[in-house]
């Protein structure tokens, strides 16, 4: 898990690369990008991307000393899937 911080006026891109770990040969086809907890004025995936191997999303907004779990799961080329998070702090810097 890679904890991250944050300013609530910032809109920032973070990626997973997904190639690193096990493809083998396999792609990625779709991803989906959710935000837990969803509140009002609480963090939002703006833009989510994905190539090959690689996904991204533009995260901005959140609630100052909240902390939140942006999770991003993908289905392979294959049809398998799975799922990784990143946790982010909001703060004022």
């Amino acid at each position: 898990m890679s904890l991250y911080l944050k300013d609530p006026e910032a809109r920032i891109d973070y990626a997973i690369d997904w190639g690193a770990a096990y493809l083998d040969g396999q792609v990625i086809a779709a991803s989906d990008w959710q935000v837990e907890p969803e509140e009002e004025g609480g963090a939002i995936v703006e833009v989510g991307s994905f190539d090959l191997r690689r996904t991204a999303a533009t995260v901005s907004g959140g609630v100052p000393g909240r902390v939140y779990r942006i999770g991003n799961r993908v289905t392979l080329s294959d049809g398998r899937s799975d799922e990784r998070s990143l946790t982010i702090r909001v703060e004022e810097r």
